[in-house]
């Protein structure tokens, strides 16, 4: 059978716009001759809609929208993601749907069976689940369809969520080709993975798969596409580019088309962040950005991402030193500024600095922590990159990494500022990791290496270093990984090799920076575990360690 992957990035509640994309890849397929296009989960919303989902007049200009591109569906019948309201009870009133259309009309409906509710994903909040899958008629072949999550099976998910088989129960029932129309996010690794599920389920149902996933990203989720077809030994038949909109053709009784490569995963982390980037921006309605060169790994890289993504044209950059700045900080960030081509606008912060101290020696206690007066430099710099923000229209970058939220290390109001946490899901030796790789990408040091050589530092007080306060970084994030990510115990981890004490500690900071991060800016997820919405950790708690 000849189907088009049809990989499109559509923008989340833009009805039109996004059912506009859908016509114009049908239109292409009908032309290459296809007998079916696969859409992605959700495309007519996009994915993940969340509660506009509530919003009865949302539900009905997706239904009508539906209606409208069966129209086009003359030549070619298309599979498309959309919303359905079921009559269902319990409050939950809709089905996560994919229209079957074809000879100009709406020609069947299928229903998710599966509704994941765990890390980013609430399908149960809104969806009511369908019954077991059937295959459709489509061209004389019987088309076993599934939306994301029915594909995966128990060793894939590394746990056991459900007992239906979406399917098996397609196998059984005679599907010669399955359909998998999915919106699955990126995260390190999961490429491989995922391949490696379509693979697998294909033998063990004996059929061919189509993988269409949605590509683009939406608020902190990013999607990779990498659409697939294999054939039934498990055979890539073909794989639709990453991280960009692609349509291609595949038969799936055929010698192979286009397959793709898929990179090596620092490759596949800077593709997604700044396509992440991009989108959120755009699809913000921004097309500037603003952000603070410290001189330090961290904003270098965010620099650099921004650049890439959005041209250096679209960056400014803020270089914002106190007296406790070094001479090399400052003239690293000039030297990166220039080899990127960014604008960079210095402000030497001192007299605000000492205004601030002036007022805080006469209206504060004399023994007051130093973290007040140290605070004070980030908060000056916050307010800087906002008022320019705000004058200028750019929206404000925050440039910490993910060991720094996670422990705290950050300053609410200060460094924190944003609109968006480009790296804040990247633990700071993953940072440096992605930092080498772009220079290896464009083949010179765009990030000069005396900024991956020093030792990191806030430089808030003389001869700070972040292990003033932080274990090394690599011992940091080992931990970080394993009681974030993996949720172990500070037992557990200690049993790995760890210092019981340094765990026990570090879960503390975890657990203390929680309404830090509860006011922090959006960050990209591109781990298993983010800090954001797959991870609602109460603010008020107390926490019993072992």
């Amino acid at each position: 059978m000849k189907i088009a992957l049809a990989q499109i990035n559509p923008t989340v509640g833009d009805v039109a716009g996004n059912a506009a994309k859908a016509a114009a890849a049908i239109e292409r397929a009908a032309s290459a001759g296809v007998e079916l296009v696969v859409f992605g989960e959700l495309c007519i919303t996009g994915y993940p809609p969340r509660d506009l989902l509530i919003r009865p007049s949302f539900i009905e200009a997706c239904e009508r929208a539906v209606r409208e591109l069966a129209t086009r569906c003359r030549k070619t019948a298309a599979l498309v993601g959309f919303p359905r309201r079921s009559g269902a009870s319990a409050g939950r009133t809709l089905e996560n749907a994919a229209a079957l259309l074809a000879g100009g009309d709406l020609a069947g409906v299928h229903v998710k069976t599966l509704l994941p509710t765990y890390d980013v994903f609430d399908e149960t909040r809104y969806f009511h689940p369908g019954p077991a899958p059937r295959p459709v008629t489509v061209a004389g072949r019987k088309v076993g369809v599934s939306i994301c999550e029915d594909l995966w099976d128990r060793p894939a998910l590394g746990r056991a969520l459900y007992e239906d088989d979406p399917v098996g129960h397609l196998r059984d029932a005679g599907a010669e080709i399955i359909v998998n129309m999915s919106a699955s996010p990126f995260q390190a690794g999961k490429v491989a993975v995922r391949e490696d599920l379509v693979r697998r389920q294909a033998r063990r149902a004996g059929a061919p798969i189509v993988y269409v996933n949605q590509v683009g990203g939406n608020d902190e989720l990013i999607f990779d596409g990498f659409s697939m077809a294999v054939d039934a030994r498990g055979d890539v038949l073909a794989r639709a580019r990453g991280f960009e909109e692609d349509l291609v053709v595949a038969d799936t009784a055929g010698p192979p088309a286009r397959v793709e490569p898929i990179g090596d995963d620092l490759a596949q982390l800077a593709a997604a962040l700044r396509l992440g980037l991009r989108d959120y921006v755009a699809k913000c309605g921004f097309r500037s950005v603003v952000l603070g060169l410290s001189g330090g790994a961290d904003s270098a890289v965010v620099a650099v991402l921004a650049a890439d993504a959005l041209g250096a044209e679209n960056v400014l950059a803020l270089s914002m030193p106190s007296r406790y700045s070094s001479p090399h900080s400052l003239s690293d960030a000039r030297r990166l500024a220039s080899g990127l081509g960014v604008e960079l606008v210095e402000i030497r912060i001192g007299p605000l600095h000492e205004a601030y101290e002036k007022l805080f020696a006469e209206a504060l206690p004399a023994n007051r922590p130093a973290t007040a007066d140290e605070n004070i430099q980030a908060r000056i710099r916050g307010n800087l990159i906002m008022a320019f923000s705000n004058a200028l229209g750019h929206l404000p970058l925050a440039t910490g990494n993910k060991s720094e939220l996670a422990t705290g290390y950050c300053t609410l109001y200060g460094d924190m500022n944003g609109g968006l946490s480009v790296i804040g899901d990247v633990p700071k030796t993953m940072v440096y990791a992605l930092a080498r790789h772009l220079n290896e990408e464009a083949g010179k040091d765009r990030i000069p290496e005396s900024v991956l050589t020093k030792p990191p530092s806030a430089e808030l007080r003389p001869d700070q270093t972040d292990q003033d306060t932080l274990p090394p970084y690599d011992v940091l994030d080992a931990i970080l990984e394993r009681y974030v990510e993996r949720e172990r115990s500070v037992e557990e981890i200690a049993r790995e090799g760890f210092d019981t004490d340094l765990v026990r500690r570090v879960a503390r900071m975890v657990a203390a920076a929680e309404y830090k991060r509860r006011q922090a800016a959006p960050a990209l997820k591109v781990t298993a575990r983010a800090f954001g919405s797959g991870r609602r950790m109460p603010v008020a708690c107390r926490l019993n360690l072992p």
